[in-house]
This record gives C-alpha cells, sequence and structure tokens, in this order.
C-alpha cells in the first residue's frame, strides 16, 4: 500500500500508515520504515520526536523490549544518535545493545566503550564452546582497539595476562586467542 501511495504522489498518506503501523508495533522495523518514508516525504525530524516520544514512554513502563532493551536504545543506535543512546542506556540496555553502542563509540569514546567491553568480557568467561570463544576473542579485540586509541596497551597486555592464566585450562579457547593475536 505505501509503495501505491509513493507511485502516485500520495507520500503523506503513506507516512500516516506507517505511522499508525509503527504505533501498533514498536519494533525497529517499523521505525525504520517510518524513517524511510518520512525521509521521502521530508517530515521525518517531526515523525522522529514523535515515534522516540513513543518509544521514551514504553522504556519507561517496561525493563525491556519483546527480544532484550528497549526498542529507543535500537531506534537510537540505527539513527547514530550516539550520545541519545549512551543516556539511555544506563540501567536499560541489554548485553546486545550495550556491545552495539561500544563498537559504534570505539572511536569516539574509547574510554567509555572499554567499560562495556571489560563488563561483557567478564560476562563471557563462563560459557564455552567455538561460538563461545569466538565472542570473547572479538571481544578482546576491541578491548585492544580502546587501549590503543586512549595510550594505555601495557594495562591491556597485563590484563589478557591475567585472563591466560585464569582461563588457561580451556586449550581450544587459548588456540582460538592465539589465532586472533592474543
Amino acid at each position: 500500500m505505501c509503495a501505491r501511495y509513493a507511485q502516485t504522489g500520495r507520500a503523506a498518506d503513506a507516512v500516516a500508515v506507517r505511522r499508525d503501523r509503527f504505533r501498533l508495533e514498536r519494533s525497529l522495523a517499523a521505525y525504520r520504515q517510518l524513517r524511510s518514508v518520512a525521509g521521502a516525504a521530508d517530515c521525518w525530524e517531526a515523525e522522529r520526536a514523535a515515534a522516540l516520544a513513543t518509544l521514551e514512554e514504553e522504556a519507561r513502563r517496561e525493563r525491556g523490549g519483546r527480544y532484550g532493551g528497549p526498542v529507543l536504545i535500537d531506534a537510537l543506535l540505527d539513527d547514530g544518535d550516539l550520545d541519545a543512546a549512551w543516556r539511555e542506556a544506563a540501567g536499560r540496555a541489554d548485553d546486545r545493545q550495550w556491545a552495539q553502542l561500544a563498537d559504534q563509540s570505539r572511536e569516539t569514546r574509547p574510554a567509555e566503550a572499554l567499560g562495556v567491553y571489560l563488563r561483557l568480557i567478564e560476562r563471557s568467561k563462563e560459557p564455552t564452546g567455538d561460538r563461545a570463544y569466538e565472542h570473547l576473542a572479538r571481544l578482546l579485540q576491541a578491548a585492544r582497539d580502546c587501549h590503543r586509541a586512549l595510550g594505555t596497551e601495557d594495562a591491556f597486555t597485563l590484563f589478557l595476562t591475567d585472563l591466560r592464566m585464569e582461563l588457561k585450562r580451556r586449550r581450544k579457547l587459548m588456540s582460538v586467542l592465539d589465532r586472533h593475536g592474543l
């Protein structure tokens, strides 16, 4: 229906359909669809403000969204609004959202990103298996990048040495870390 509205020059109707859909669904996918049609109709700023207000209200009411943390954080990350995402993440974001926020902020906020990575590394030490080890290696590489940006590579080397000593019995993990240059 939205495509047909767009083809016939009825952009406002397409925005209305996507706005209604977003109000019902309140998902990142619905937010993206609204952004797409509202951007084409040159009314995204007003629509964004209303959509974010809706998501803020939902985040205040609920502890998390359907699949983790509030959709508000996902929307802010998707928009690239990192300052707002950092403000909203405190006490609300799930691990996936924290990781995404740190990944997007690594170059501009290395100290904050490093704090996130260190928390996620701590939580990732217990799980075992190839996927868990690859995930831990990716987090360690990201933490190393933050230390490089901060000029504290020696601190990372010490941290990694301690981690390797703590988990030395996991031979498979050690080989994954070796393969990733850690």
